[in-house]
């Protein structure tokens, strides 16, 4: 089963674009062990099933890579992480990238058990330049510690495009970039999102295809550039981005 794990996490990151070595596909087989430990607890995720994992969570996580690399960011936040996705899997794998290595990330999540299972995971797989914080996206948005500080933001959350512009926007400095993985409906929500992207500052630079290596369902990634500063009242207090969209 070992084997076969690590053969699927380094000829999945080799069809992405990344050559891992040895040490980081053993990271990812720890972060897998640690992840199913913990959930037996603590339901972290509804994927049980090792080789789904990889697939499904880490793989998937790491889909963006391309799109990152290009902008060489010096910092970046995964707004609404869970158990770490994509942020943990995208960190480990920044370690083989000389320019990505010492790229600050921040794993941004509302439950305090996810983040404390993600404090342990950091601690147990030794990975630098990263850290948790405890909050919801509409309060920490308007902190001014990380509003607009951040040269990249992702988000894997299910909220439609409309919800994740206002969460995540107001973080991203101007010029930096918002890439929201996205399912099958992603055109149909980018279009009942257009509104809310364009008052929260930020234009659709890019909408890409993009498969996930070992599966046969593909991703949508959104990639939206900060065009302008978010305007102060963004974002709204918590529960009201639901509630009330800006479409």
């Amino acid at each position: 089963m070992q084997n076969m794990l690590e053969n699927i996490i380094y000829e999945g990151s080799l069809a992405l674009g990344i050559t891992l070595a040895k040490k980081e596909v053993e990271i990812y087989l720890r972060y897998l062990e640690i992840l199913l430990e913990w959930n037996k607890k603590f339901n972290l995720t509804a994927i049980v099933n090792p080789e789904e994992v990889v697939k499904k969570h880490f793989l998937d996580s790491m889909v963006s890579l391309p799109f990152i690399i290009q902008k060489r960011p010096n910092t970046l936040i995964d707004v609404g992480t869970g158990a770490g996705f994509p942020g943990v899997p995208l960190k480990i794998a920044f370690q083989k990238t000389n320019y990505l290595n010492k790229t600050s990330v921040v794993l941004l999540d509302s439950l305090k058990k996810r983040v404390h299972f993600l404090e342990h995971l950091i601690e147990e797989l030794k990975l630098e330049n990263i850290k948790t914080i405890h909050g919801r996206a509409e309060d920490c948005g308007q902190h001014p510690e990380y509003r607009e500080m951040f040269d990249i933001v992702v988000s894997r959350a299910v909220s439609s495009v409309a919800v994740l512009s206002e969460f995540c926007l107001p973080f991203i400095r101007v010029n930096g970039i918002f890439i929201a993985y996205k399912g099958p409906n992603a055109i149909d929500e980018l279009k009942e999102g257009k509104k809310a992207i364009s008052i929260l500052g930020g234009r659709i630079a890019e909408v890409k295809d993009v498969k996930v290596p070992g599966l046969d369902q593909g991703r949508t990634i959104i990639i939206i550039e900060k065009a302008f500063p978010t305007p102060e009242k963004y974002p709204r207090k918590a529960g009201i981005p639901e509630k009330r969209p800006l479409n």
